[in-house]
């Protein structure tokens, strides 16, 4: 459910309606929406009213339901398609495309665009579902994700049982070998091994997730890291990972110490004279996946090539004179 927190500043002299200050905010929620969804409006964690009084220094935190479309539109959008047979397509997902319809995303997502490629009618959803339930009936083909910032290899089902056979082969995870790159800042002060914690929500923001260890709380989640090359204060990593968790890699690199290059969420921020004129983005692409497809009796493996966003990147690491050292010999 869509959720939203601000915090009015300690120097606001006025005593408004909650409804019109959040109004007034610039990312906040106009009165209408407000009106129409909110769910649960909690002010300085107790429940109140659009109609309330805020002051200085009150917390403001407010649930909402969004409206959900009644079926997801086949998109004509250009795909990278890798692999194609009767069971599956693998594709390469450009860039900022989200892999399915969620919340504040119903609309050109790799699912809209793969129904259009398969020739698919609109798909609809149980009108009496929750919307927990709507949101799963939202993803079909869908058997694993990368995030929107993500790039790369993922493959998707064309029928119900190549669906409920790559379901099982990501719940085995023993056949499936997926291998990612990622420019990193920092160098890890070993230069490759595993990261082995549990991963949880940070209880500060719930966007986010934090690795932890010593606790059973959250989910198990390994990482196997390997330092490709460095380029003084920045690092190429290749990364497998043997588990699936949510930002997995991103908040592995972060508890490294080496966060992902133009994370939004983990990473550091990046300096305008480092990267001027660069539109750097989360340097982060999947880019190699074993697995064993429905019925074949071996594994298939499938690759993409380095991204532009990534040579770009690196050219200017070199050109900037950064201290370069090559560790591309020995296994992941």
């Amino acid at each position: 459910m869509p959720s939203f927190s601000a915090l009015v500043p300690e120097n606001f002299e006025s005593e408004i309606r909650l409804d019109k200050y959040m109004a007034s905010i610039s990312d906040g929620m106009n009165r209408s929406k407000l009106k129409s969804g909110f769910t649960q409006i909690l002010l300085n964690g107790k429940n109140s009213k659009l109609s309330a009084k805020v002051k200085a220094g009150d917390k403001i935190e407010i649930q909402w339901e969004e409206n959900i479309p009644t079926d997801i539109v086949p998109e004509n959008i250009p795909l990278n398609i890798i692999y194609e047979d009767e069971n599956v397509t693998v594709v390469s997902k450009a860039v900022g495309m989200v892999t399915h319809p969620a919340n504040g995303n119903w609309s050109g997502t790799l699912v809209n665009a793969l129904l259009y490629h398969w020739g698919r009618e609109a798909f609809p959803h149980s009108k009496d579902a929750t919307s927990s339930a709507v949101l799963s009936q939202m993803r079909p083909g869908i058997v694993h994700r990368l995030d929107k910032d993500t790039s790369g290899i993922i493959i998707t089902a064309k029928n119900r049982d190549s669906e409920e056979w790559l379901h099982g082969q990501f719940s085995e995870r023993s056949s499936i070998t997926k291998e990612y790159i990622a420019i990193c800042t920092g160098v890890p002060k070993i230069l490759g091994g595993k990261i082995e914690t549990q991963i949880v929500r940070d209880p500060k923001n719930r966007k986010r997730f934090k690795a932890v260890t010593g606790t059973t709380e959250g989910k198990f989640a390994r990482t196997i890291y390997k330092v490709i090359a460095t380029y003084g204060p920045y690092s190429l990593i290749r990364l497998r990972i043997k588990t699936g968790r949510t930002h997995q890699i991103r908040v592995h690199m972060k508890y490294l110490g080496c966060p992902i290059l133009g994370d939004p969420i983990y990473g550091k921020r990046i300096s305008e004279t480092a990267f001027k004129n660069h539109n750097v983005q989360l340097m982060l692409h999947a880019f190699f996946l074993r697995i064993r497809l429905p019925n074949k009796t071996e594994n298939s493996v499938f690759k993409t090539k380095t991204p532009v966003r990534f040579k770009k990147v690196i050219y200017f690491l070199r050109k900037s004179g950064f201290p370069f050292s090559d560790f591309t010999k020995g296994n992941l």
